[in-house]
């Protein structure tokens, strides 16, 4: 392994015990909270559609939205800066607190002030800074970076958070519990807020209409530190402006949500500064709180620091739609097994951070946690606005492959079957070429396989592609499942419909037998089937950012599958991934006839399989079983899909007793889990399934998965043989 492939995994293996659990806690419970807080929204996609209107529509007009908001904020008695970047967003705020003598400044949670890193620039001036959300404290006190968008100290347990107040602070009693904690946080920060000359917040929304901020909340303090001391600062990305109070509606609904599965987030403030209300005069406590001044002042710090670039950069642009609820990060696998630390940049983390990290950093700080999203796509029906999070790391990784050029780029170029510029890695460029590979693996297997399985191809593949040598290789088979379809004639007669058995690379040239199997059931129920010779979808180079390589894999596919469209044919497809790629990705390669036509006229196999029996096929023609015990994991994309119910309803139909994983992810990711760096992280997400699959009610079923990945590591976890589930309705032979 490289060095750099061993310093990132020995960075993840140390995250993944230090961090791990605790962030695995919070982040799953999050996510299990969202799934039972939506299900109370009359309509939830609905809402969802109408926020991501409001946000399209915002950045749209964003110039003007800003010039009615100065107006707006300057008619209420504030100020309203537009800063370029973090040093003048950092200057100013720095100056504000200068001319007013502050010597100590509070502030609430606020990411845009950790982006710009607002803290240093302060304290440089010898101006206290203080921390009021409890986790950004203990980070504080801790002198640690947010692992969360949302949770910033999630990866700190309780013991953790208890033994740094004790040696931080020497109470007279020890804390223990968690309610000590927070009142011992509280007492301390609450003196701290009352001694304060300046208040600085967030805004997760600001309003161009009135000027109103919303400020959401699991705690109080933001209310306090903008209206306790004389003085509120807000800084916020320029982003964070809507047009309207009444466009305020369907975000409120989800981001708590969304978030943290909280049916209402604990504070909702909607706050028009300078507030009216009495400035409070600690000091004298017998002076009535109506006698005291109202004069306040108020300053609205709006960011650029990169996010007008994203408005005009067509792919990085549904990133400023984000309301940063952090849905993406608690649905992630990965994210689950190791936080922030390990999955984020400078500032921003989870799958929409590699977005944030390259518009407002850099590509550089993006780069540094890309690859651990996986494109599984679960992030993109959890996202409140409908962002396709995996586009944005895809299109991220690309322009990451693109800036990495050396002089010998163009040898590398001439002799790689894709259509990339050089800068692409030798290990990716293998991924995202795996078809050219398993054709010269069945061309020559069996030698093939046992060249690959020898000690001294494994260190080599380990050392130059960064192949883990603990990952077993899949084997290649001499007759693909076209050479075997060619060689044997149809027994259907007068078919009910006609059908193209789409041979996707594994199928085709390692799990040959499962498209024997999907052939032998299609027929079954009446269904003249082709299998043709077509290019692969493109989901191993677009998994590794290589989109020109994938692009080109589309068009054609397309149009090898143009003429069985015209005839009439439906596309059956036994491998999710590439139905997604047909169903989704096709739409920013193809036509948009050209798209509809395929993405309409494809379906997963058991999903076909589901509808011809539900249209009168005969169900007498498929394996039947008579209580047979079956544990059933589904693909991360067939869910996204939909299509996990057809699969557990056929099986059941047909006899099969199924208890069905509720397990997100196997952790094998296509490529991810043979990758030297990240294969321990793999089986540790692997570990949840695999548990699941070791239970007293489990231990004995046939295990059975729709995805190549999943069948290959719960083969890996297992030792016991799984089965894609067309094997077993598949006629006996």
């Amino acid at each position: 392994m490289s060095k750099s492939r061993e310093a990132k995994a020995a960075k993840i293996r140390q995250l993944m015990e230090t961090e791990g659990s605790a962030v695995n806690t919070s982040t799953r419970g999050f996510n299990e909270g969202r799934y039972e807080a939506v299900q109370t929204l009359d309509d939830y996609e609905g809402l969802k559609a109408e926020a991501r209107a409001i946000k399209e529509d915002a950045i749209e007009r964003l110039p003007d939205l800003i010039d009615e908001l100065r107006e707006t904020v300057e008619e209420n008695g504030g100020t309203l800066y537009i800063a370029d970047d973090a040093a003048d967003a950092n200057r100013y705020v720095r100056e504000v607190c200068e001319d007013k003598d502050a010597e100590r400044v509070v502030k609430s949670k606020s990411m845009t002030s950790e982006e710009i890193e607002v803290n240093d620039e302060l304290q440089s001036a010898d101006i206290d800074v203080v921390e009021t959300d409890l986790g950004e404290w203990v980070l504080q006190v801790a002198d640690e970076a947010p692992s969360h968008i949302v949770a910033p100290a999630i990866h700190k347990s309780r013991e953790a958070i208890a033994d740094l107040f004790n040696e931080t602070f020497d109470p007279d009693e020890p804390l223990e519990t968690a309610e000590e904690l927070t009142m011992f946080a509280r007492e301390h920060l609450g003196e701290l807020i009352e001694g304060a000359d300046v208040g600085m917040t967030g805004a997760n929304f600001i309003t161009a209409d009135t000027g109103t901020m919303a400020l959401v909340t699991s705690e109080g303090n933001a209310r306090k530190t903008a209206v306790v001391p004389d003085t509120h600062v807000a800084v916020a990305g320029v982003e964070k402006v809507v047009p309207s109070v009444e466009d305020l509606q369907p975000f409120i609904e989800l981001i708590g949500k969304s978030g943290t599965g909280q049916d209402i987030t604990s504070y909702i403030s909607l706050l028009t500064p300078p507030v009216d209300s009495p400035t409070v005069d600690f000091a004298d406590p017998d002076t009535p709180i109506t006698d005291s001044e109202t004069d306040r002042e108020f300053h609205l710090v709006l960011i650029d620091n990169g996010r007008m670039d994203m408005r005009d950069d067509d792919q990085l642009r549904e990133t400023l739609y984000c309301i940063r609820c952090s849905a993406c990060s608690n649905v992630c696998a990965n994210f689950q097994h190791v936080g922030g630390h390990a999955f984020g940049g400078e500032t921003y983390s989870g799958g929409i951070g590699t977005g944030w990290e390259a518009g407002v950093e850099g590509l550089d700080s993006a780069a540094e946690f890309n690859d651990l999203c996986t494109g599984c796509s679960r992030c993109t029906t959890a996202c409140p606005v409908n962002i396709d999070i995996p586009w944005i790391n895809t299109v991220v990784r690309d322009r990451v492959n693109r800036g990495e050029v050396s002089e010998v780029d163009w040898l590398v170029e001439g002799l790689t079957p894709d259509e990339e510029p050089g800068g692409v890695s030798l290990q990716k460029r293998f991924f995202g070429n795996f078809e050219t590979a398993a054709k010269v693996g069945s061309t020559f297997a069996p030698v093939s396989n046992w060249v690959a399985q020898s000690s001294v191809s494994r260190n080599l593949m380990e050392r130059f592609l960064g192949i883990d040598a603990r990952r077993e290789l899949p084997a290649f088979q001499r007759e693909t499942l076209r050479d075997w379809f060619d060689a044997r004639t149809s027994t259907v007669q007068n078919p009910t419909r006609t059908a193209v058995l789409y041979p996707d690379v594994y199928t085709n040239h390692v799990q040959v037998e499962r498209g024997k199997a999907a052939v032998r059931v299609l027929e079954a129920l009446g269904v003249d089937v082709v299998v043709p010779d077509v290019r692969s979808s493109g989901r191993a180079p677009l998994s590794q950012g290589m989109i020109a390589t994938a692009e080109d894999h589309a068009h054609d596919v397309y149009a090898s599958l143009a003429e069985y469209i015209d005839e009439g044919r439906d596309i059956v497809v036994i491998e999710p991934s590439d139905l997604a790629m047909f169903e989704s990705e096709y739409e920013k390669f193809l036509p948009e006839k050209s798209f509809e036509r395929l993405s309409g006229q494809s379906f997963e196999v058991m999903e076909y399989v589901y509808g011809l029996l539900e249209n009168g096929a005969d169900a007498d023609a498929l394996a039947t079983a008579e209580g047979e015990e079956v544990a059933y994991h589904s693909h991360c994309q067939q869910r996204t899909l939909g299509l996990e119910a057809h699969t557990e309803a056929v099986l059941s139909d047909l006899g099969y007793d199924v208890v069905t994983s509720d397990v997100e992810c196997c952790g094998m990711a296509g490529s991810f889990g043979y990758k030297s760096e990240y294969y321990e992280l793999s089986m540790d997400v692997g570990s949840d399934l695999q548990g699941q699959f070791q239970t007293d009610e489990t231990r004995g079923r046939t295990v059975v998965a729709s995805g190549t990945s999943c069948l290959e590591q719960l083969d890996s976890l297992l030792r016991r043989p799984s089965r894609h589930p067309v094997e077993l309705v598949a006629p006996r032979r």
